[in-house]
């Protein structure tokens, strides 16, 4: 089976050899901006690692919204980074988990057989994948490759919301939209573990499952607008942003941290909007309105992987598919309704 993957340096698709003598590899391919359908499965040649770089046997690959944007090009924001006629990544996918194949000469804390997982540029939805060293640790030995794989981006982003940006202490509350999510799963979890007063906000037919995460309290939005309630919150992470600010600044206290956490938006400029608002508003308020700029670290990923190692978060998996249905794993996240995450199993 192969696919073709791209290289790190010079970021083209280049022939290689696998450490099995395999030439080729299997891939979900992407020549063109536009809907899942422009994702095709094919053969490619193997990426080679550079110096500071780790090839690795990629085991599972989880997809998220963000994935799902580049792939479109839209919003068309998304294209300055990620090319403007075409996307300059061949191959998508940022999170993964897998076996360490080859290092580069550089790399020195890996060897060829340790369990690894971590993010990349692009290029995961694939049988291999050329990772720089920094961005891969090792994967706790409690954890299936699977769970792994649905760690790295949406738990850093909810992380660094609560941890960074709301300093989330003990005996706060906070309120978490979007809960059943990949993000705010990872949120409730996390909030719990800095010892919050945590409520979650979701459909009916997921009450129990963030219930299970550890809430404290759980508002079904088909029932209940918690910005109606008399319940005011410390910190809220918004990852829906169904509400105007002005409602969801109604339920915050007099001093607290709304988060705004929602990629989606207009064609053009998606939730820049939105950003700008809320940041112009934080301005004549004692509230702190802070949307969420996550920037993937590796001091972060170990940070989790420690909460991973003791329990305190668990990766909630929805749906997995095989590498030859990533159009459908994608297809599946761009409808906004996952539970937990989506991982693409190779």
């Amino acid at each position: 089976m192969g696919i073709e993957q791209r290289s790190n340096a010079g970021d083209r698709l280049v022939p290689g050899a696998s450490p099995a003598g395999a030439a080729t590899m299997r891939a979900a391919v992407q020549v063109r901006y536009g809907p899942p359908s422009v994702l095709e499965s094919c053969e490619v040649g193997l990426p080679l690692p550079g110096r500071g770089d780790v090839l690795v046997q990629v085991g599972a690959a989880s997809v998220h919204p963000g994935d799902y944007f580049v792939m479109t090009g839209e919003p068309y924001v998304v294209r300055l980074a990620f090319g403007l006629r075409r996307p300059r990544h061949g191959i998508p996918g940022r999170d993964l988990a897998g076996v360490v194949a080859a290092v580069g000469k550089d790399v020195t804390a890996l060897r060829p057989g340790d369990e690894v997982f971590g993010w990349n540029t692009a290029g995961t939805l694939a049988e291999y994948a050329c990772v720089p060293a920094d961005n891969l640790v090792s994967v706790p030995a409690n954890l299936s490759v699977v769970d792994a794989a649905a760690v790295p981006t949406s738990a850093m982003a909810a992380l660094q919301a609560l941890r960074d940006i709301a300093n989330v202490r003990p005996g706060q509350t906070v309120l978490v939209t979007g809960a059943s999510g990949g993000v705010g799963s990872f949120a409730v979890q996390i909030a719990k573990a800095f010892g919050a007063e945590v409520t979650g906000v979701c459909s009916t037919r997921n009450v129990d499952l963030v219930r299970s995460l550890g809430a404290d309290h759980v508002v079904d939005y088909t029932r209940t607008d918690f910005t109606r309630t008399e319940k005011r919150y410390d910190v809220i992470l918004d990852n829906v942003e169904a509400q105007p600010l002005t409602a969801v600044r109604r339920a915050l206290t007099p001093t607290g941290t709304l988060i705004p956490n929602n990629g989606r938006g207009g064609r053009w400029l998606g939730p820049l909007g939105r950003i700008v608002k809320a940041r112009v508003l934080s301005g004549f308020t004692r509230q702190q309105l802070k949307p969420l700029v996550s920037v993937a670290k590796r001091q972060d990923l170990l940070t989790l992987a420690d909460l991973l190692t003791t329990g305190q978060v668990t990766p909630v998996i929805d749906r997995t598919y095989p590498l030859d249905e990533a159009a459908d794993a994608l297809r599946y996240v761009g409808a906004g309704h996952t539970r937990g995450k989506v991982v693409v199993s190779v």
